[in-house]
């Protein structure tokens, strides 16, 4: 329980957001039956962090069965586990009744559950910031677990014995990372030392959960923090054994002053500004290859070919993590590209305005950039880009064919390999601005491909 003159959570006010008074709704009625119920886990941690919570769970003591009873939408999306998705005023909140668990036998489930006290319920979860609960009407927190002085403390620490948390489920070792990149708290040293110690057993479980939390871990916290944290846990070479393989990867200093391959890729990773997953996915593994293609030459060490090299093994890694096949197809594509910019103030008008006009190009441009502000600082490539797609104006990237193969039929033109041909001239031609019109165009075409 809270000790006398601890702080207490404050208590929102009728301004709360939509998802916050759906919960309240559930509260009120769950009470309102008689039963227990508060606020639980990450929102109560966030409202002590003075920070507006996004996601609300409920706990009570009425039974899954019960709270199906109550509410008239409701998914049963863990009911063994008393767990059940209530739909409120339009938003889903998750209700789970306290419970007692038994023994863990495959690294993410209990076989059986039971009805439990508060007490017992906090004691069966993953942290200690995480094993809180509020009162909805006072605010007041009950926290049996030492919560609140972990977070004063700004620690992640597992609740009890972490052998034991972990053992339980393997996924926490993960999200011990990925909480302490969020909210820049440390692990707690036993906390750390259970987790290298069972690092090599987070493959037990499910790839899918594992690339949730990597994606998470790019996408929502500190990223490099997040993977010099897998590193030094040891979960790395487990999970991305060809990130931990950039480590002491040597690059010339005068392109890559930062330092190893390993370096850089987290201070790409650093200039990343709310970046998609497949952004960050294609940042993390731009330079894959790069062990594989080191070659020294001299005082210099080169990769010749690791963007065509690391793009097959990029989109390796993506499906182990379990990603789908447009955030796979899009990193290939990132991973592929991202030296073409060095090269488009070379590019023919034409190439250039249609490399600006691929599929992935806004990602493929931040990418560059986050790639050569994380080593030499030159710019100039992006920024010529930059500047290429805003001379275009109002007019677009890719304009409409000026010709159609339905043009060339009806010129006479027999179907065949020569119509590709003819329209891909046509369309250099008008990229570079040598054609405007669909007459020039056809004018064009009877001169240059004559019928016989």
């Amino acid at each position: 329980m809270s000790a006398p003159g601890a702080p207490r959570a404050p208590v929102p006010d009728a301004d709360a957001a939509p998802a916050e008074r759906a919960a309240r709704a559930v509260l009120h009625t769950l009470r309102a039956a008689g039963f227990r119920a508060y606020f639980a886990g990450g929102c109560v941690r966030d409202w002590l962090r003075g920070v507006h919570p996004t996601d609300f769970d409920v706990a009570t003591d009425a039974s899954a069965e019960a709270v199906q009873e109550l509410f008239p939408r409701t998914v049963p999306v863990g009911a063994q586990f008393g767990v059940v998705l209530v739909l409120a005023e339009g938003h889903p909140v998750e209700v789970a009744s306290f419970r007692a668990d038994a023994e863990y036998r495959d690294g993410r489930r209990p076989v059986s559950v039971r009805p439990a006290t508060p007490e017992e319920d906090a004691r069966r979860r993953d942290f200690t910031i995480n094993g809180m609960f509020r009162d909805p009407e006072s605010g007041a927190v009950l926290d049996f677990v030492g919560g609140q002085a972990d977070l004063a403390a700004q620690v992640i620490r597992a609740i009890g014995d972490p052998a034991a948390r972990f053992q339980e489920d393997r996924l926490r070792m993960l999200r011990a990372v990925r909480l302490a990149a969020h909210l820049g708290y440390a692990i707690e040293p036993a906390t750390m030392a259970a987790i290298r110690a069972h690092a090599a057993e987070i493959t037990d479980i499910a790839w899918e959960r594992i690339g949730e939390e990597i994606v998470r871990i790019l996408t929502e916290a500190d990223a490099p923090r997040g993977f010099a944290l897998l590193d030094e846990s040891g979960l790395l070479q487990h999970v991305l054994p060809e990130i931990a393989a950039l480590k002491g990867v040597e690059q010339s200093p005068d392109f890559h002053p930062e330092g190893d391959v390993f370096i850089h890729t987290l201070l790409v990773l650093a200039q990343l500004r709310q970046p998609s997953e497949t952004l960050a996915l294609g940042a993390l593994l731009h330079d894959v290859a790069k062990p594989a293609c080191a070659e020294r030459r001299g005082e210099r060490v080169t990769f010749y070919g690791h963007p065509e090299v690391g793009a097959p093994r990029a989109v390796a890694v993506c499906q182990r993590l379990r990603r789908s096949r447009p955030v796979w197809e899009r990193v290939e594509y990132l991973v592929r590209s991202h030296l073409r910019l060095v090269h488009a103030p070379q590019m023919r008008r034409s190439t250039l305005r249609r490399f600006l006009a691929e599929d992935g190009i806004d990602e493929l441009l931040e990418l560059a950039r986050a790639d050569a502000l994380a080593s030499h600082g030159d710019l100039s490539a992006y920024q010529f880009c930059l500047d290429a797609r805003a001379g275009l104006g109002d007019e677009p990237i890719k304009p409409p064919p000026l010709v159609r193969g339905r043009d060339l039929l009806a010129l006479g033109y027999p179907r065949g390999p020569l119509y590709t041909q003819i329209l891909h001239a046509v369309e250099e031609k008008q990229l570079e601005g040598e054609l405007a019109t669909p007459e020039d165009a056809l004018a064009w075409v009877k001169a240059a491909y004559p019928l016989t």
